[in-house]
């Protein structure tokens, strides 16, 4: 919260930024992990108006990607860090930090970065931030880029600094939900397969290994999921092991 924000403007700052928050939760339920890093990223333009684009960068593997971006000049200056190993946006999110060059044109932490990134998409100023995520097997960070010098004031860098905490919950949350419907649905078709050996098993006088093996031939000769046959065992009580191949 900066000087200049009057007492009787408070309550006005936080219902905004609580009510652009709950929009974004609302948008990130209906998305997956993924699309979860588009909606912050365009949010992000939108709270911080200075910014001229916006991007999340993950690592993962050793490997820096981004994972959103609100236009193609954010995934360029991107790429200039990544491929030169250093920049704002890279030792934010391996030195846990938050980084906000005024003038990358000049700043001598990132020399090389910092003269192609002016002088090729012209941008200048930087906000940078480690967002953590939980549970996750993700590192990500949070990126602003202007194009004038020393765009970003200490009201952006709060901003940034809600939004990224807001987000990375946010993000982490829909990455566990991911999760979640990837292990019911899981848990599903393992019901339905142990249904279908139940099925041979009685039907045939088969062990339940022996019928397990049969729905995995009948999956391998038919080109079909193990999951599809045994539905089809459970409605039909059938099974087809004859192999299908090319006449």
């Amino acid at each position: 919260m900066t000087d200049t924000m009057s007492h009787d403007r408070v309550p006005d700052y936080l219902r905004g930024v609580a009510e652009d928050f709950d929009r974004l939760g609302r948008a990130l339920g209906r998305a997956d992990a993924r699309n979860a890093f588009g909606a912050v990223t365009r949010l992000a333009v939108e709270r911080v108006p200075r910014a001229r684009a916006a991007s999340i960068t993950t690592l993962s593997h050793n490997r820096f990607v981004t994972a959103a971006a609100s236009d193609d000049v954010a995934r360029q200056a991107d790429a200039m860090q990544y491929e030169l190993g250093s920049g704002p946006c890279v030792d934010a999110i391996v030195e846990h930090t938050i980084y906000q060059p005024k003038d990358l044109a000049t700043d001598e932490r990132w020399p090389v970065y910092g003269r192609r990134v002016a002088s090729e998409l012209g941008l200048h100023s930087m906000l940078s931030f480690r967002m953590n995520l939980e549970w996750t097997d993700l590192v990500a960070g949070l990126n602003f880029y202007a194009e004038e010098p020393n765009s970003f004031d200490d009201h952006d860098l709060a901003e940034g600094l809600l939004l990224t905490t807001h987000a990375a919950q946010a993000v982490t949350a829909a990455h566990l939900r991911d999760r979640v419907d990837n292990l019911e649905r899981a848990l599903s078709s393992n019901r339905d397969i142990g249904t279908a050996v139940g099925v041979l098993v009685a039907q045939h006088k088969l062990t339940r290994d022996q019928a397990f093996d049969l729905l995995r031939i009948a999956s391998q000769n038919t080109n079909r999921k193990l999951h599809d046959v045994a539905l089809d065992v459970i409605d039909t009580g059938a099974l087809d092991v004859t192999p299908h191949g090319q006449p």
